[in-house]
């Protein structure tokens, strides 16, 4: 475990190895689970402010899904993720020409139309984020669709903290991740 600031990282996290490999997944992390991507309480406005500017950038379904649930759902938890297109896919989800799921949010995002990149839990996934009293704990979750980016990893030698490290600034500062690479790399055994 290792502790930076007011956060708890797993050693998963430096230890494994992950790069995305949409052309072996498509994106399946859009479509499979039960719920759409968690949210912070912060993005709920974010959402309700930019919608306008992101919805041309999403599918009819997406659309659909969205004028009939919301722009995001409460769960059984009270926890809020995106809204979903019949319980799976994201609303927010889009096929692209190759037929790899792409972040509608992150289309307006890069057409200029939005400066909401897409939800923080997205940009962090693997790392799954837990909040509690006076700190976060973030995890590696492993997830069996995941195994070609672990594998892509481990081929390209990046781990997962290095593969994440600009949705980590994005969401704990340069300094706390200059603190982190710092302290992983006096702690990765030789020859790992």
């Amino acid at each position: 475990m290792i502790i930076i600031q007011n956060t708890v990282i797993s050693d998963d996290i430096r230890d494994n190895f992950f790069v995305c490999n949409l052309e072996a997944c498509k994106g399946a992390c859009c479509v499979e689970g039960d719920l759409g991507a968690p949210l912070e309480e912060a993005e709920l406005q974010i959402l309700e402010r930019e919608y306008e500017n992101i919805k041309p950038f999403l599918t009819d379904a997406g659309r659909q899904a969205i004028e009939q649930q919301g722009l995001y759902i409460k769960d059984w938890e009270d926890d809020y993720s995106t809204t979903t297109i019949n319980d799976r896919e994201c609303a927010y989800a889009l096929y692209d020409e190759r037929g790899i799921l792409k972040c509608g949010i992150e289309q307006a995002y890069l057409a200029g139309a939005t400066s909401f990149k897409k939800p923080i839990s997205c940009h962090l996934y693997p790392i799954r984020v837990s909040k509690y009293d006076g700190f976060d704990a973030l995890n590696y979750d492993r997830w069996n669709i995941c195994n070609p980016a672990c594998s892509f990893g481990a081929t390209l030698g990046v781990r997962i903290y290095q593969f994440l490290k600009e949705p980590l600034i994005r969401k704990y500062g340069e300094e706390w991740y200059g603190e982190l690479v710092q302290e992983i790399e006096t702690t990765i055994p030789e020859g790992n």
